[in-house]
């Protein structure tokens, strides 16, 4: 009996040490991981919440960045709506520095009182990609698109394919209104299409739609796996996913009945959240990804440099590139103000034509 209780005392001991080295090992991988919008207060971290498609670009800059300056950068990704999402839900306790988003979603941001002038000089930067009251800037060019797994022929692939059977459960685009790229979907048929002729297609397409997706970068490994054909999402990101991740999917841009090809510009742009808690540092972290050293790397991520100079500056690595990729697109115009404005009304006739 002595000989059980012992065991039992034993048993009882690991068990405890286990569990707190369970527990200080959740905490330092915590803190380690980063995306909890904090740091340890010591002034040395900066906070980006940003849409996700550029985090490769991202991983290089912010390593040098930290180089030079010594301040690290706390790197939250999620869908373009979900990160102003979170912003506004954080104003009583704001935890984002900076907020990188596409359109119309950073002029969500502004309109909803969420960002502050960040002081940043952007003169390098042409007027029409930044707000002329300095709350934003655009960070990177980037273009909409769609993917199809390798089984898909894409030479010829138009709207009206999309709608064939064929591609019923198999076919995903993001949810507009919540993700930038899902958004610019609904902006380009409303353009190709008119308003309602826009709301008549998607609801046709639904039948073949699996359903929403706050986040376009997740539907990419799907389509690689063949889980999905087809899916939406943005030149800069797809064509950085097939680099870094060796996925296999095709970029294609579907083609109205006329045979023309067209996509809208989805830019990264870039603003200082209210409240930033590290406002300083966050200028420096601006500063320095609209530095002409930093612009310049942006051909080799697949996106436009912002700063004027740069806009045709080329890429130095292979593969494929953003300006190969667009030839014989026409890029439609859009005033993003004007959907801002509507967007409220479009998103819920968008989800009664839907049904979503």
């Amino acid at each position: 009996m002595r000989t059980s209780n012992t065991q039992d005392r034993l048993t009882r001991t690991i068990s405890r040490t286990a569990l707190i080295i369970a527990s200080v090992s959740a905490v330092a991988l915590t803190a380690g991981c980063g995306g909890t919008g904090t740091d340890s207060g010591d002034g040395k971290t900066v906070t980006v919440y940003s849409a996700d498609g550029v985090g490769s670009w991202y991983t290089t800059q912010f390593a040098e960045f930290e180089k030079q300056t010594g301040i690290s950068v706390d790197l939250v990704e999620a869908g373009s709506g979900e990160v102003v999402n979170r912003v506004d839900k954080e104003q009583s306790n704001p935890q984002a520095d900076v907020l990188v988003t596409l359109p119309p979603f950073i002029q969500k941001a502004k309109s909803a009182g969420l960002l502050q002038d960040s002081g940043v000089d952007t003169t390098a930067v042409a007027a029409a990609d930044k707000d002329p009251e300095g709350k934003y800037v655009t960070l990177a060019g980037n273009y909409s698109s769609f993917i199809a797994n390798p089984s898909v022929d894409t030479t010829h692939i138009t709207w009206d394919d999309l709608l064939k059977p064929e591609y019923k459960g198999k076919l995903q685009y993001s949810t507009p209104g919540q993700a930038g790229d899902g958004t610019a979907v609904l902006i380009l048929l409303q353009n190709l299409l008119g308003k309602q002729g826009a709301l008549d297609y998607l609801g046709k397409l639904q039948a073949n739609n699996v359903g929403p997706s706050s986040s376009t970068g997740k539907l990419q490994a799907k389509v690689d796996k063949g889980e999905l054909v087809v899916a939406n999402g943005d030149v800069q990101m797809n064509l950085a996913n097939i680099k870094d991740k060796g996925s296999k999917f095709t970029l294609f841009f579907p083609a109205a009945a006329d045979g023309k090809r067209s996509t809208v510009a989805v830019p990264y742009v870039m603003g200082m959240a209210k409240g930033a808690p590290h406002k300083p540092a966050a200028e420096k972290l601006m500063e320095f990804l609209l530095s002409a050293d930093a612009q310049k790397t942006l051909p080799d991520a697949f996106a436009v440099p912002a700063r004027t100079e740069l806009r045709d500056a080329p890429a130095t690595g292979t593969g494929p590139s953003a300006a190969a990729t667009l030839k014989g697109v026409e890029i439609v115009n859009v005033d993003w103000n004007k959907v801002l404005r509507e967007l409220d009304g479009d998103v819920a006739a968008y989800q009664q034509a839907t049904g979503s």
